[in-house]
């Protein structure tokens, strides 16, 4: 008789749930193919070596496993850190260390010297037809994107803002992507949607600003270069037609949650 008991069940949800976290993580490093030929390894070999009970191949199959968990480690190294530091970064934000902090003097702190430059710049963008795509990290990394740009470092502010985006100026028609805080590069090449759905209307900034926005849970606010107009990008959706205190708002809600 097979003892089953909740214990197990929540085993089983737990491995689930892992599998699920590494195969998303995976996804995103275009590393999904090589995970799920793992996957069908380890089940084979679960299969070869538990349930049929298959000496000779099961022997040759353990051998591939204990040398191949090496190879795996050199091979997801990258990965690895990556899903570490997701793990990390996760902690930081629901630590309980947040209960004796002054949350509401903090979000104050971060409102003014973050948030209220990037509405002022996108406002006198918007003003002046100047085409602009920021890109704004939350939890999962945009290293790869980052890479892919000029490495600035800066303190937020307007007017380097509005410099890097002036139409004469070589790293205009990428993205600029903030993290911790601090503008960290700019002129970076993002993945563009792709989706039949998109309106016709919308152009390359806004398709950039979907894909990437659909890859990871990051924040990409567009300024339009033919009309003007001011719209976020979040979770796959987007929001058009913003005004200055509609977008302090969104920021205020999203960036500081």
């Amino acid at each position: 008789m097979i003892d089953f008991a909740i214990k197990d069940i929540i085993d089983i949800l737990l491995v689930a749930l892992m599998l699920f976290y590494v195969y998303r993580l995976m996804k995103q490093s275009s590393a999904a193919n090589v995970f799920s030929g793992i996957l069908v390894f380890i089940f084979v070999w679960l299969l070869v070596s538990e349930v049929f009970s298959m000496r000779l191949i099961g022997s040759i199959m353990d051998q591939m496993m204990s040398i191949g968990s090496l190879g795996l480690i050199v091979l997801f190294q990258k990965e690895i850190r990556q899903f570490f530091a997701d793990i990390g970064m996760r902690h930081r934000r629901l630590g309980f260390l947040k209960f004796f902090s002054n949350r509401k003097r903090q979000d104050e702190r971060t409102h003014r010297h973050h948030i209220i430059p990037i509405v002022m710049a996108c406002l006198n963008m918007s003003k002046q037809k100047t085409g602009a795509l920021i890109i704004i990290e939350r939890i999962e990394s945009l290293r790869e994107e980052m890479k892919s740009g000029d490495y600035i470092n800066a303190n937020i502010s307007q007017r380097l803002i509005e410099n890097i985006f002036f139409k004469n100026s070589p790293l205009h028609d990428g993205a600029m992507i903030i993290a911790g805080k601090r503008i960290h590069s700019a002129g970076c090449i993002l993945p563009v949607s792709h989706d039949t759905d998109i309106p016709k209307s919308l152009g390359l900034r806004h398709r950039a600003a979907l894909g990437i926005s659909q890859k990871t849970d990051c924040l990409a606010i567009i300024v339009s270069e033919e009309t003007g107009n001011i719209s976020v990008a979040s979770n796959g959706k987007i929001k058009l037609r913003l005004g200055a205190e509609e977008l302090e708002q969104l920021l205020t809600a999203e960036w500081t949650e």
